[in-house]
């Protein structure tokens, strides 16, 4: 009975730090799908299978075949990295459950379970339009849908009221680094599929800008008062 009595006191009081919170459930949760998925990433890479009396220069060929299938890999690979660093830093501010976190989460981890196969599809078949228009719509949809989750996290009634605004500030700029790079190699594969995927490399440029710009703003709104 004091057990019973003392679990119901903790709930009333909203210990957020136990492991049967829902909040922790969801964090939990989120954390195997983007391991599951970043895992499959590989597997959807097939070694060649050779004779076994195949030469080495073959061999050495059938894997720079693999070429585009390699870079799909490690471009998604950093790419489900980073959303899910940008989960993690998003609930790491946030302290309190509330049920409008469930439906946007399981959205934002429907498109990150999609991953695995826009990326094969796009290594198969490197620098045709249509893949590379599926992959990077992929993307800018699942940066789109991790912007809105990471602004619930970072806002009441879920946020830490302890949390730091530049800290919440910058965690908000971080997604848009993806869904603007994602956005510019998506616009380049009407002109030229081939190099549609170099947009990419712009992420680490505007993930800068939206730091710098949320940063300006997260000082001037604190400055006044």
């Amino acid at each position: 009975m004091a057990a019973r009595k003392a679990t119901r006191e903790r709930e009333r009081e909203g210990d957020d730090l136990s492991p049967a919170h829902p909040l922790e459930r969801l964090i939990f949760f989120s954390d195997a799908v983007f391991a599951i998925a970043i895992t499959l990433l590989v597997i959807e890479v097939r070694p060649p299978h050779l004779p076994f009396h195949t030469s080495d220069r073959d061999q050495l060929v059938s894997l720079i075949n693999l070429t585009p299938s390699f870079t799909a890999f490690f471009i998604s690979f950093f790419v489900v990295g980073a959303f899910w660093a940008g989960h993690h830093r998003a609930f790491s501010l946030s302290k309190h459950w509330s049920p409008k976190l469930l439906f946007p989460n399981i959205l934002m981890l429907c498109a990150i379970a999609f991953m695995p196969f826009a990326t094969a599809y796009m290594g198969l078949n490197m620098g045709q339009r249509v893949p590379s228009m599926l992959y990077d719509a992929v993307l800018m949809i699942t940066a789109i849908l991790n912007i809105r989750l990471v602004k619930l996290a970072t806002s009441p009634p879920v946020v830490d009221e302890r949390a730091d605004p530049l800290a919440i500030a910058r965690t908000r700029a971080r997604g848009w680094g993806v869904a603007l790079g994602a956005a510019i190699a998506f616009a380049l594969t009407f002109v030229f599929p081939p190099i549609s995927q170099f947009g990419l490399m712009t992420i680490p440029i505007w993930l800068r800008l939206s730091i710098a710009r949320a940063e300006r703003r997260a000082n001037a709104t604190v400055r006044p008062s």
